[in-house]
């Protein structure tokens, strides 16, 4: 009985790690008084943060990593994305001096081959599944193909449809974008990755949409689709991403949140520390918790903050450069336990 007791105890606390580990932040380079790559790495270890994305392979970064645990998301720059899916060798070399230059010392995780890459950029319709395809065919050829998993990271807004989560379908506009990309993540076992803005959604749409919605704070169902209860935006808009997956052929296919976050400064009253505060917590402790969403209950969902700091080169709206969780000198803007 003893031993018996013994085993369970470490089943349930191997549970409890991997709801830990479900959370990586986002860390942007737009600032111009951000900490050395090397203090960062630290206060990533400091924080028990073992999930990290990067938006380009920025040797300094990945250099930092060496050694460490932290498992990496990277991107393919949008700029590169062109280039590598008319050359195979061009993403041969890109996988040579990006992974296998780092690998095994840095832990790669996800390839990202661009990031909300525009429907109005020629890049979406021709480049970004072909650069898939080889970047996949150059992690095969050097045996890293069921180590690294390769996708895209796209927004909300490739949606025709969100409303109720059940009808969610990719627009028409989306669907020639989005359908090969996901035969090639059916293929190849890999996750899509998505990046889910509740701020965005409640600005968006304060008539329909409450702050309580939006901030995993409502007491209670706030929409009601068929036997499917929502309480937050959070899940309906990933739901609504499992209904479109399942009607181009991905009923099998994972969704890792890429990116999610809420502004600290900016656009007031939306915008504040409290509210940032609130969602930052909420939505650790939601996907920490293990229920996953109405529509695939029970799964971990790994999800990436953005960001880790306050980025003051960010271009954009103001609010672009107030989604840190730390300031530039590497104080915590919330006080928040990642674990």
């Amino acid at each position: 009985m003893t031993s018996i007791l013994t085993l369970l105890g470490v089943f349930l606390l191997s549970l409890r790690v991997t709801g830990v580990q479900s959370i990586g932040v986002c860390y942007g380079l737009n600032g111009n008084n951000l900490p050395s790559s090397q203090d960062v790495i630290n206060l990533y270890n400091q924080n028990g943060i073992q999930k990290m994305r990067i938006y380009s392979p920025v040797p300094e970064v990945l250099n930092a990593l060496r050694g460490t645990n932290i498992e990496l998301l990277i991107d393919v720059a949008n700029e590169d994305i062109q280039a590598l899916a008319t050359d195979p060798s061009a993403a041969a070399n890109w996988v040579q001096n990006n992974i296998q230059s780092y690998s095994p010392d840095v832990k790669f995780r996800y390839i990202a081959v661009g990031n909300e890459v525009s429907l109005s950029s020629s890049i979406a319709q021709q480049y970004v599944g072909p650069a898939m395809g080889n970047i996949q065919n150059a992690l095969a050829s050097a045996g890293l193909q069921d180590q690294i998993k390769v996708s895209t990271s796209i927004s909300a807004g490739l949606l025709g449809i969100s409303y109720p989560p059940s009808q969610g379908s990719f627009s028409n506009e989306a669907r020639p974008f989005m359908t090969p990309i996901i035969n090639l993540l059916v293929q190849n076992n890999a996750p899509l990755l998505v990046n889910v803005y509740p701020y965005f959604s409640y600005i968006g749409d304060e008539a329909d949409i409450s702050l309580d919605y939006a901030l995993f704070t409502s007491q209670g169902t706030v929409v009601q689709d068929g036997s499917f209860g929502y309480q937050n935006i959070f899940d309906a808009v990933l739901d609504a991403h499992y209904s479109a997956l399942e009607k181009e052929g991905g009923s099998n296919v994972e969704i890792v949140v890429s990116e999610t976050g809420w502004p600290s400064d900016g656009n007031p009253p939306a915008a504040s520390s409290e509210n940032a505060g609130t969602y930052y917590k909420n939505v650790i402790s939601h996907v920490n918790s293990g229920q996953g969403t109405p529509r695939r209950p029970g799964r971990g969902i790994e999800t990436y903050l953005f960001a880790m700091f306050d980025e003051n080169e960010k271009s954009g709206a103001e609010t672009e450069k107030h989604f840190g969780l730390f300031f530039p000198n590497q104080q915590s803007k919330y006080g928040i336990s990642f674990n």
